[in-house]
């Protein structure tokens, strides 16, 4: 099983816990696992992460096609899946429309075509004004979860080191 990211791990990280600065193990790691074929993202979230212009876009313009994963032809039918589920589950008319516009949509669909897991910071809401990752990925069968939990299960090390 591989883990598809989603950009507000990428954002948080770079905020919160995983500064470039102070935490570039997290960093390293991640290109890591990536080219261990473990981790990765969708093209739709190295759009949103390129289009910040800060430190992170320009990490994330430096991973290349490798990372940010391309539509393909198994996403076609995941993505039927995913909308229908969305259309059918009583969420506002605005919120559909979000969703479907966002990276969201294809990230899902994409772990649901491939069998990944999703990683997000994002918790179910249980309301209808907003499509939260969770909410697919559980109505779908889709493993989601934190990314504290991708890590523990990963077996991720930071440990310091001497300084450069």
């Amino acid at each position: 099983m591989g883990y598809l990211l989603d950009a507000n791990i990428f954002i948080r990280a770079k905020n919160e816990h995983y500064g470039f600065d102070f935490c570039p193990a997290f960093w390293d790691w991640v290109i890591e696992a990536n080219a261990a074929g473990r981790v990765f993202s969708v093209e739709k979230v190295g759009d949103e992460l390129q289009g910040q212009s800060d430190e992170l876009s320009v990490w994330a313009a430096k991973l290349g096609d490798g990372f940010f994963l391309p539509p393909d032809e198994p996403l076609l039918p995941a993505l039927a899946k995913v909308s229908d589920w969305v259309k059918a589950h009583g969420y506002e008319p605005a919120a559909i429309d979000t969703f479907f516009k966002k990276a969201d949509y294809y990230l899902v669909a994409h772990a649901l075509a491939h069998g990944h897991a999703v990683v997000t910071n994002e918790v179910p809401s249980g309301s209808l004004r907003k499509v939260k990752i969770p909410e697919p990925c559980i109505g779908l069968g889709v493993k989601c979860m934190a990314p504290h939990e991708m890590l523990r299960r990963e077996r991720a090390r930071f440990v310091l080191g001497p300084t450069p």
